[in-house]
This record gives structure tokens, C-alpha cells and sequence, in this order.
């Protein structure tokens, strides 16, 4: 083991066109690099937390704090793990992660962004497809849930090509106006019904123990 302290930095999920890598500092530097070249039009606002709003310089100091934030915050009852996404070898944006009271629960979330540049080649489906296998197949997930807001299509399409199940709305505020967030839940067995065997992990089982699961 590499990094025997903290292995999730030797964490992978690789399919035929990605790796999913938990970032050391150097890759967390260049995500928010490539955050800070554009995620998407300045008219619209995808997250329900605007940082993209923040200006060149002040974004990239934010992200890297909000990054090592959860990198310090992980603990066995509530974690988040980021993956940078990278494709032919480079990053091209972030997939997350996240849960709370796991063991119990058995339900993980998602999020993700990928850089303007890299958009519309079916990236996000594939680095979705990638962190479901984790969840389900790494971690032995019952659920994966995620949301998205009524007018980010990109997002709502990725869900529903991959089999999400819709799993009722919120009314959030976004920006100072309200916004109507669409939730999405799938389960074990609707993931199994279309599991995928090009999907593989390296480097989990070390991990394990600081999500409190069993290796």
C-alpha cells in the first residue's frame, strides 16, 4: 500500500473511458483550475450552493478549502469521498460521493460537475455508471439517490438513462428566488438488472475501516 496513513489516496475506479481517482493535492489544484474555467453558463446555476459564483482566484482558495474540509471531516457516521474524473489521463471534472449513518442506512448520494469544455460527450453518464458500481458493488449499497433541479436537463438526463426512479420534489431557495429540486432514488436490485462487468475498484478494501464497514 502506498499510502498506508491514508489509502484513499491510492482509491481508483476505472472503466473503459474513466478513471475515478481520490485526488492528492496536485490533482485537487488542477479540478479547481478547471472549475474556475467555467461549469456552466453564467444564466444558470445548477447547484443549490452558488460557488461557482465566486471570482478567478477567490473560487480556486474555496474549492480547495471546501475539498480538504471533507478530506478532514470523514469519519465512519457521516463522510464524503471526491473523485476527480479523469479522462485519456486528464481531469475533466469532480464525482462525489456521500453518505451519512451508512451502516445503518445502506443509502449513498451523488454530485458532480464537469468542466464546460468536456461537455456533451457522455462523460457525466459513464462517471455516474462508475461511482453507482462503487456504491453498490464496493460498498453493498440498498439505494443510490441524487436531485436535481427542474431545469438542468443535462443532469435530469443522465439520471433517468441510467434507471433512477423519481423520488418526489423540494421547493429550494437558489439565489434568492425559489427553485424546485426533482429527487431520484435507485435500488440495489434495479441496479443489479443492468449491472455492468467493464467496471472495476483497486485500492477499496484498506479504506473500508474508516467508513466503518467491514473488510
Amino acid at each position: 500500500m502506498a499510502h498506508p496513513h491514508w489509502p484513499f489516496f491510492d482509491l481508483r475506479i476505472r472503466t473503459p473511458r474513466l478513471e475515478l481517482r481520490y485526488p492528492d493535492d496536485d490533482l485537487l489544484v488542477e479540478l479547481a483550475d478547471i472549475a474556475a474555467s467555467g461549469v456552466h453558463e453564467p444564466d444558470r446555476m445548477p447547484f443549490s450552493e452558488p460557488w461557482t459564483r465566486s471570482p478567478p482566484g477567490e473560487l480556486e482558495t474555496k474549492a480547495l478549502q471546501f475539498w480538504w474540509s471533507r478530506r478532514a471531516s470523514l469519519n465512519a457516521d457521516r463522510w464524503t469521498i471526491t473523485f476527480a474524473v479523469l479522462a485519456e489521463g486528464r481531469p475533466v471534472g469532480c464525482q462525489d460521493l456521500f453518505a451519512q449513518d451508512f451502516r445503518v442506512r445502506r443509502s449513498f448520494e451523488t454530485g458532480s460537475w464537469l468542466g464546460m469544455a468536456h461537455q456533451g460527450r457522455g462523460i457525466g453518464t459513464e462517471m455516474r455508471a462508475a461511482v453507482l458500481h462503487f456504491g453498490f458493488a464496493g460498498l453493498g449499497a440498498d439505494i443510490a439517490e441524487t436531485g436535481a433541479f427542474v431545469d438542468n436537463p443535462e443532469s435530469l438526463g443522465v439520471t433517468r438513462k441510467l434507471g433512477y426512479e423519481p423520488n418526489g420534489s423540494f421547493r429550494r431557495a437558489r439565489e434568492g428566488q425559489p427553485a424546485d429540486l426533482l429527487m431520484f432514488a435507485m435500488s440495489r436490485a434495479s441496479w443489479e438488472a443492468t449491472r455492468r462487468d467493464d467496471i472495476h475498484i483497486d485500492g477499496l478494501d484498506p479504506c473500508l475501516s474508516l467508513l466503518g464497514l467491514e473488510t
